[in-house]
């Protein structure tokens, strides 16, 4: 492989990479960044600069700047061919058995992670992309020790849909000019630059899921980075199709600004619901009482300003013409105890029924099982019809203050979530470190969002002096520590399995600057 002059691929080179990482590929990415990164990077520092005024104890807000945006009249493009019908959606990574599963599933849609169910290890990286491509070619097949075989369906398969990596991420794999290219518009850029003619020449497109955004200025340049990548292959602008995940706080204020921004390229948002719950700790971490939030897994989407957040997310999208995508099922059936299924399946049919009857146009699963209770749930209500965006919600009005109602959240901050929060973290971390992003712990698959929560919480109890209702202990960097010892302990395993896992759990929990993601001092300690 010969490589672009200012093109350094330092990760090694493996069976079929060169397939993807071609000459024309990297020249392809070169582009991309020296076109954009430094906007990145600008979109980045306006992000510390936000957090530096919330931190001093400004709030979010409308934007005064873009009223005329919210009150104009305009619409997004209309839904692209396999985008029309989204009722059910399966998410996770890209490795080849799950490729085939998720797209044999009988979901609409199948989000390929590059993101939060993915761990960047450079073999992930690339062999994801020669399984996206080999699978739109229908001959990505899996065979197993044991004889156990996995084959693509010869008949109708779920729409691809990817999630590259957020803006925040990069890539040191691959450096452009001595610097490492963002790892959003690696993801992208092959994806983009190998299968976009190979799903258009299907009746499909290039389809994409925007991760972690926190300003329409943000989708802007998405949508800017999207105009740039089809004029560059010849392909019309309006082909590729952008749908955002709603999972920051400050994005939740400029949902009608970032349709806007994509309008062309736009398919709707979805209700991030985890990583959402992650950035509404991290946004407003240090004002005590009024943004403390209880124990994880008693946050549900009834609380008054997920409820709210969910509320405008629908009005917005159907008021647009868009498609609202609702949030995760995390659980995953045990093979061994029916009545955990019967428990956990009532709740995640409640759930899609309260999505539902609310007006989303689907939802997310993380396992296959799932895909028939979610989809009976959305026949239920749209029948026929392929979504319900004409069901515009007009007596829906939200304020600033209804997202911001974090305290009226019902619960307690116990010692068994703060074991939790530790125990999944750790967990994960470990698993995380190992090569897979996805993890089934408990019956529910964790991701990075999940863990984000998990550890964010930690920090945020410890630095606001928290004193459990349970036990009435205060939450103190030595009570972590011991508690990670003991859940470490309960998970047995050989000596040492954890203690990296531990370390960087305790590096992002309990010290004192909050660090924005734990995967970046993660993916530092990655080969």
């Amino acid at each position: 492989m010969t490589s672009p002059s200012g093109v350094e691929v330092v990760g090694p080179m493996q069976d079929r990479f060169d397939e993807i990482l071609t000459g024309d590929a990297l020249s392809f990415l070169a582009t991309l960044h020296r076109s954009f990164d430094a906007r990145r990077r600008e979109l980045l520092n306006r992000r510390k600069e936000r957090e530096a005024a919330l931190e001093r104890g400004g709030t979010l807000d409308f934007l005064d700047e873009t009223k005329d945006v919210r009150e104009g009249d305009w619409r997004v493009a209309d839904p692209a061919p396999g985008l029309v019908d989204r009722r059910v959606e399966i998410t996770g990574p890209t490795d080849a058995k799950m490729t085939i599963n998720a797209l044999n599933s009988g979901a609409k849609v199948w989000l390929a992670d590059h993101e939060d169910a993915n761990t960047p290890l450079w073999e992930n990286v690339v062999q994801g992309q020669l399984n996206l491509r080999d699978a739109i070619e229908r001959r990505l097949e899996l065979n197993v020790p044991g004889g156990k075989s996995y084959r693509l369906n010869d008949g109708e398969l779920a729409t691809i849909v990817v999630r590259p990596r957020g803006w925040h991420l990069s890539e040191k794999h691959l450096l452009v000019d001595g610097e490492r290219m963002s790892g959003s518009l690696v993801d992208f850029g092959l994806y983009f630059f190998h299968c976009a003619r190979l799903q258009m020449d299907r009746g499909a497109g290039p389809y994409f899921y925007l991760p972690k955004m926190e300003s329409h200025l943000e989708a802007r340049l998405w949508n800017d980075v999207f105009v740039a990548a089809q004029d560059a292959l010849g392909i019309p602008r309006g082909t590729i199709r952008a749908t955002v995940l709603v999972e920051t706080y400050p994005a939740a204020f400029e949902m009608e600004e970032i349709l806007y921004e994509l309008r062309e390229h736009s398919s709707g948002l979805n209700a991030g619901r985890w990583d959402y719950m992650f950035s509404v700790i991290k946004k407003f971490r240090t004002r005590g009482r009024d943004f403390l939030l209880p124990d994880r897994n008693s946050v549900t989407m009834t609380a008054p300003f997920m409820r709210a957040y969910t509320e405008l997310l629908v009005r917005t999208c159907h008021k647009r013409g868009a498609h609202a995508i609702g949030g995760m099922a995390a659980f995953i059936p045990s093979r061994r105890d029916p009545q955990v299924n019967e428990t956990a399946l009532a709740k995640v049919r409640d759930d899609k029924t309260r999505e539902a009857t609310d007006g989303f146009d689907g939802s997310w699963v993380a396992h296959p099982d799932l895909v028939p209770i979610c989809r009976e749930v959305f026949d239920g209500v749209l029948g026929d019809r392929p979504h319900q965006i004409e069901r515009t919600r007009d007596e829906v009005a939200v304020t600033a203050d209804q997202l911001l109602d974090v305290r009226a959240t019902q619960g307690q901050m116990t010692e068994a979530g703060l074991r939790n929060d530790v125990s999944v973290g750790i967990q994960y971390l470990a698993t995380w470190l190992r090569g897979s992003g996805a993890v089934a712990i408990n019956n529910l698959m964790e991701d990075a969002a999940t863990a984000e929560i998990s550890r964010s919480q930690v920090w945020q109890w410890l630095h606001n002096d928290v004193t459990l209702d349970d036990t009435g202990e205060a939450v103190t960097r030595e009570l972590v520590e011991r508690i990670a010892d003991e859940e470490i302990a309960k998970l047995g395993g050989e000596a040492g399995a954890y203690d990296d896992a531990r370390a960087l759990f305790v590096e992002v929990a309990v010290a004192d600057e909050f660090v924005d993601f734990l995967t970046l001092p993660a993916y530092e300690r990655m080969p």
